[in-house]
């Protein structure tokens, strides 16, 4: 059984720069993913389509990136039944604590797990988090990366146990 894709949607496309870190890890972990451009003010319409077909287009996670109001992942999860993973987008007027707040507080029923202010390499781990419970080999790269993270933790301590060693 194929991957499911991952859908990256942002807001507009100056939140591409945030979003890219997604991508490539999505990319990284071989996870197919197509990125749109879509408004939750703009083209609601678009927006609930695209979130209404995405089960039978072949998604498994929708990942929503928006600033200021940032109402794109609960107009999303309103749509489907697919997970959505929420990215608030640091903008100019409240450092982005507006997009956390709208993207975190869902009415019961419409939940979007969301990640930290600008934090599109989290959203990319949990969607592939979330298609590794039915995949093996996905769930493989995810315990590699973590070792490799792991490693680099402990390299990092054996320099830093050298210098402490020269004081």
């Amino acid at each position: 059984m194929a991957v499911k894709k991952v859908a990256v949607i942002m807001g507009s496309d100056s939140d591409f720069p945030t979003v890219s870190a997604a991508i490539k890890r999505l990319k990284a972990f071989e996870i197919p993913v197509e990125v749109h451009v879509m408004s939750a003010h703009r083209t609601p319409h678009a927006a609930a389509a695209f979130a209404g077909d995405a089960v039978k287009n072949g998604f498994g996670v929708i990942i929503a990136a928006a600033g200021k109001a940032a109402h794109l992942g609960g107009v999303l999860a309103a749509h489907t039944t697919l997970p959505v993973i929420g990215i608030p987008v640091k903008s100019s007027t409240l450092d982005g604590l507006d997009a956390l707040l709208a993207t975190v507080q869902m009415p019961s029923g419409i939940p979007v797990a969301t990640v930290a202010i600008d934090g599109a390499d989290n959203a990319a781990i949990l969607a592939a988090q979330m298609l590794a419970l039915s995949d093996e080999s996905l769930a493989a790269k995810l315990v590699e990366m973590k070792q490799q993270m792991a490693d680099g933790v402990a390299k990092k301590d054996a320099a830093i146990q050298e210098k402490v060693a020269e004081l």
